[in-house]
């Protein structure tokens, strides 16, 4: 159900959609794919960057730099996972553009320039808060259809939720959210662009739901902690991949656990 592309050319502008350019970080890995995607999109009020990417790729920030042109407008954050949000500040150091992160932004260390509310608009784009992922976790809406969907929706893979940060019953309702809206393309942080985007989100969500089910399945035979559950449920060998199944059990645990069919005792889980 997911889709693949080939390795782009890094440091490289590429135009991905009307007035949106992509430059792809070179931070390859299993749970980044080729790399994070920055976008430059054109807007009435110049131009705006969408995640500037890791802060150690400086051949990424050289990029940034030399395609924003003369007019520029600001730098937009989906969301505080260093892969996207990393190079922000030494950009708005050396451009003096102003950094607009969500309300709820978690980094105490850092001050934003503005912060978004969901629904609100800005550089022509509507804000939407779509936590899950993280808590943060903010999609933009161009009004031509166009989505960009972070981490929240990644065309190449599922998004990992890990709590705390992460809220497995927050994801699977703003999926619901999103499959309500009728966008035509998502632009993802990670990945090729998705077009047709409803029933690709529609399976997502019930690739979820058949995790949830699977979940209540195991705990129906036996009371168990999260690692044997992931164990037999992911059933991953790559001890990295492995790990991050344990996260999406534990997500899913906590979720169902707020709807009282499941109850906890110590590291052991069981149906309620």
């Amino acid at each position: 159900m997911f889709f693949s592309e080939p390795e782009p050319v890094r440091a490289q502008c590429a135009p991905v959609a009307a007035g949106v350019r992509r430059i792809v970080a070179n931070n390859p890995g299993k749970m980044t794919y080729h790399g994070t995607n920055s976008y430059l999109v054109e807007t009435a009020d110049g131009v705006v960057v969408i995640d500037p990417g890791p802060v150690e790729d400086r051949a990424q920030f050289e990029a940034i730099l030399g395609n924003l042109g003369s007019r520029a407008a600001g730098i937009l954050v989906t969301h505080h996972h260093s892969d996207h949000f990393g190079m922000a500040p030494a950009l708005r150091e050396r451009t003096g553009l102003p950094i607009h992160v969500s309300s709820v932004f978690p980094d105490d260390a850092f001050e934003p320039d503005g912060v978004l509310e969901d629904g609100q608009v800005i550089f022509g784009l509507t804000v939407l808060h779509t936590p899950g992922h993280a808590c943060d976790h903010l999609c933009f809406a161009r009004p031509d259809g166009v989505l960009f969907s972070g981490d929240h929706v990644m065309s190449w893979n599922s998004s990992i939720v890990s709590p705390p940060d992460g809220n497995m019953h927050d994801y699977c309702t703003q999926l619901s959210r999103l499959i309500d809206r009728a966008d035509r393309v998502y632009l993802p942080g990670h990945g090729p662009a998705i077009t047709d985007p409803r029933p690709y989100v529609e399976r997502l969500l019930a690739n979820r739901m058949r995790r949830e089910a699977e979940i209540l399945a195991h705990l129906t035979n036996t009371a168990d902690s999260i690692p044997q559950i992931a164990a037999s449920v992911y059933r991953k060998t790559d001890p990295h991949i492995a790990k991050a199944a344990e996260r999406n059990v534990a997500a899913h645990l906590e979720k169902l656990l707020s709807e009282g069919r499941v109850a906890r005792d110590g590291e052991t889980w069981r149906i309620l």
